[in-house]
This record gives structure tokens, sequence and C-alpha cells, in this order.
């Protein structure tokens, strides 16, 4: 089938439609951060962080999230090096990143550029205490959110 020709004669490629919901992960030895995306808005939202030993999710918890949120897409935090190397906590988000595509064998499990999200989140957090008093989201998801939100910007559409 060819390509659809615009008005002006041009070929335009298609584009894969965004998940309609995402669930991001910052992963982390001691706990993993969440958020939740939406392709609608473009944003993201925080949850609350799943509980780890060693790098291994609390997967009952995990499990109760996927069912309650029923994303269309997983997406991993890649924590690279600044020069673009793989990080050593960079092996263990892939191997989370698996985990979960071998658990969610229906979810596509994609993984995003992780760089300096925890220090835009630190910021971001203390944006966010400065203009409010109160509790504040954790800043592993914070960083999940941010995760999320540029993935919904710019995805990545290299699966596992």
């Amino acid at each position: 089938m060819p390509e659809p020709v615009l008005p002006d004669g041009s070929m335009q490629a298609f584009e894969k439609p965004l998940p309609e919901r995402v669930l991001a992960f910052d992963f982390g030895t001691k706990r993993i951060g969440v958020a939740g995306g939406l392709a609608l808005t473009g944003t993201g939202s925080p949850q609350t962080p799943i509980p780890a030993r060693d790098g291994i999710p609390d997967w009952v918890a995990l499990d109760a999230l996927i069912n309650s949120w029923c994303p269309t897409a997983l997406l991993v935090g890649n924590p690279l090096n600044m020069d673009g190397t793989a990080s050593e906590i960079g092996h263990r988000a892939l191997k989370f990143a698996r985990r979960l595509a071998a658990r969610y064998p229906a979810l596509p499990v994609y993984r995003q550029d992780e760089r300096l999200t925890t220090r835009a989140a630190r910021e971001t957090l203390t944006d966010v205490r400065a203009q409010r008093g109160g509790r504040l989201p954790s800043l592993d998801s914070t960083a999940a959110c941010l995760i999320a939100e540029s993935w919904l910007q710019a995805p990545n559409w290299q699966r596992l």
C-alpha cells in the first residue's frame, strides 16, 4: 500500500500513535519511583514508589499498580553516564526492564534516557516546597514523572 500523498504532493509517513497510558519507572535498589503518564496531555503524575529489596521490586505492589492503572506501555529510565555510556545501575535497570517484559508480555516495555532527571526532580520539588507547604511527592517518583513526560514528547520506540 503506497503512503498517502499530501495536497502539496509530498509523501506523508505514518506516525505511530502514542500509548494512551504509560507507567514510567525510575529504578532504584531500595525503591522504584513510579509515575503515570497520559498521551492526551503529555504529562506525568507521580505515584507511590514501589519498595524494592536489592533491586527486586515488591511484585504484589507492582501487580496491584498495573491492575489499577491499566497502562498500555511501560517505560524504564535508562541511567546513562553523561558521556552516553552505560552506568553500573543501568545494567540493573535493564534487568528490571527485562523482568517487566517477561512478567507483563502484553505490554510493550521501552527505555528512556534519564540523565539528570534526579537533579531536575530535586529542583522541581524545591520549587514546589517554596510555593506550598506540606507533603511532597517522592524524589524517585518525581524523576519517574520526568521520564514519562520526556518519552511522551519524544518517544524512543525501541522495545526490549
